[in-house]
């Protein structure tokens, strides 16, 4: 089959790359452009949002939108992946006199604005290179300290050595960097050991599909599908009339009208996002556009 545009909710398998599981969609839904809004780790499993054709062009539209997870922490060893796929650099037996008050407020006390490391596995970039590159030549990338956010984040079991946990963070923070730190900040080591990612804002891993259903998801039009304005629920809408259509098709503005509040309202846009407003025509996304001045000027035209 060839799937046209839209996203696609997909259940990441543990041990494929993000990547791998774009070349398996492209594959499977004939598809020249796929890919995702935010990798998964190798060893982690759980939701990964795919664009598929022109909606592509969409990404820099979910960079903002918070992510959540289940995730599973082992206290007495530090890695240099900060998970359970790396390499020992510390190990610590204070764990053994932790109880479960102090394990729970070590964990509250990461709620919040902060700040937070990055992995030296990670794809951030020193100098022009990704940090992983260069930790795999035996070096240690010089990583700055960056400003995350832990929207919510709570203790769901503890057997020690372990303790999972639930965790709802911003965009750009390492759920493992997060395991690294509780670690450090009870006087040991720890590392992550299992990673799912549940959501991605409104969508949830249980609406998903697996790579290899992926081209039945789109031809019965499962939750999994949503092309249209269903795949951007948190920007505001305006429905075009046919010569509306034609104008924006030939990079012209319109008249702003009335605007359909978003249907998702849990996340707070950047203020380059603020402003945009998702143009359809029936249940087909025409463009993006930007509210300026009471018009709207499209930034992102999409195929008739």
């Amino acid at each position: 089959m060839r799937a046209e545009a839209g996203l696609l909710l997909v259940d990441k398998p543990a041990g494929a790359t993000s990547h791998d599981i774009m070349l398996r969609l492209r594959r499977a839904l004939g598809a020249r452009r796929v890919g995702h809004t935010g990798t998964l780790d190798p060893f982690a499993t759980g939701l990964l949002l795919s664009l598929v054709g022109p909606f592509t062009r969409l990404a820099d539209l979910f960079h903002e939108i918070p992510k959540s997870y289940d995730a599973t922490l082992e206290f007495g060893r530090e890695t240099d992946t900060d998970d359970v796929t790396g390499t020992t650099v510390s190990e610590s037996p204070g764990w053994r006199e932790f109880d479960a008050p102090a394990v729970r407020a070590a964990f509250s006390a990461r709620k919040g604005t902060g700040l937070q490391v990055p992995p030296a596995y990670s794809a951030r970039r020193v100098g022009g290179e990704r940090a992983y590159a260069v930790a795999r030549r035996g070096r240690q990338p010089q990583l700055g300290a960056r400003e995350v956010v832990v929207h919510d984040i709570a203790v769901t079991g503890i057997d020690l050595p372990e303790v999972r946990f639930r965790a709802r963070v911003s965009t750009g923070t390492y759920v493992r960097a997060l395991a690294r730190d509780i670690g450090r900040d009870l006087g040991s080591a720890a590392h992550l050991t299992t990673l799912r990612r549940t959501a991605i804002g409104p969508f949830r891993v249980e609406d998903a599909t697996v790579p290899e259903e992926a081209a039945g998801a789109v031809a019965s039009e499962s939750p999994a599908w949503r092309p249209g304005v269903a795949a951007l629920p948190w920007i505001r809408g305006r429905e075009l009339s046919a010569g509306e259509q034609i104008e924006i098709r030939h990079g012209r503005p319109v008249e702003r009208g009335d605007l359909l509040p978003p249907v998702w309202t849990g996340v707070a846009p950047r203020p380059a996002e603020a402003g945009s407003v998702a143009l359809s025509r029936g249940d087909r996304l025409v463009g993006i556009a930007l509210e300026r001045d009471d018009r709207l000027f499209p930034k992102r035209v999409f195929p008739a």
